[in-house]
């Protein structure tokens, strides 16, 4: 019986120290989606009809490597100073982890900050995420998901995204939601 208990106290033990939960981003989204205080956004790629926008070759790849996009903000309108500041420093701690790759970041803490990083290797981007604050609005954390998306192919989406259909997928609502 003393072999058993042992044995049976082991596995608890190890099944324990596997079921411990690090902080991710999904898991911070999936929290905070129906928090007072903030926005959650989930748009499927094909609700901003890019197929009704001319693309290069390159950015129709880059189109069709990205299946969504999840965006979360914390608003100062509808939160406090204290959970702002709270809310924003654990999404600071989340994207400090190793697997979370720089890409860029600018701003100032005068006007806010961006930070733009991604998931995998340059060729094989399997999330990017952009996030910036501004302590006069609160924070944005935008998280395109998909597959082997190419970092550069991505970067060409830039010429086009003011021709995307903001208007049915809440873009413009999520946008108003921080200002």
């Amino acid at each position: 019986m003393t072999a058993l208990f042992k044995f049976s106290a082991l596995i608890g033990f190890f099944l324990f120290l596997g079921c411990s939960r690090e902080l991710t981003l999904q898991t911070y989204f999936v929290e905070h989606q129906e928090t007072s205080g903030f926005m959650s956004v989930d748009i499927p790629m094909s609700f901003l009809n890019p197929d009704k926008i001319e693309l290069s070759e390159d950015q129709q790849q880059a189109i069709d490597s990205i299946d969504k996009l999840n965006m979360l903000a914390y608003s100062l309108k509808d939160g406090t100073e204290d959970e702002f500041n709270t809310e924003l420093a654990i999404i600071k701690t989340i994207l400090k982890a190793e697997k979370y790759n720089e890409l860029m970041r600018g701003g100032n803490k005068a006007e806010g900050k961006i930070y733009i990083k991604y998931i995998g290797e340059d060729s094989e981007i399997d999330e990017l995420i952009i996030f910036g604050f501004s302590t006069d609005n609160g924070f944005a954390v935008i998280r395109v998901l998909g597959d082997d998306m190419e970092l550069s192919k991505i970067m060409k989406l830039e010429n086009i995204v003011d021709q995307l259909d903001t208007k049915n997928a809440n873009v413009e609502d999520f946008m108003k939601f921080l200002l």
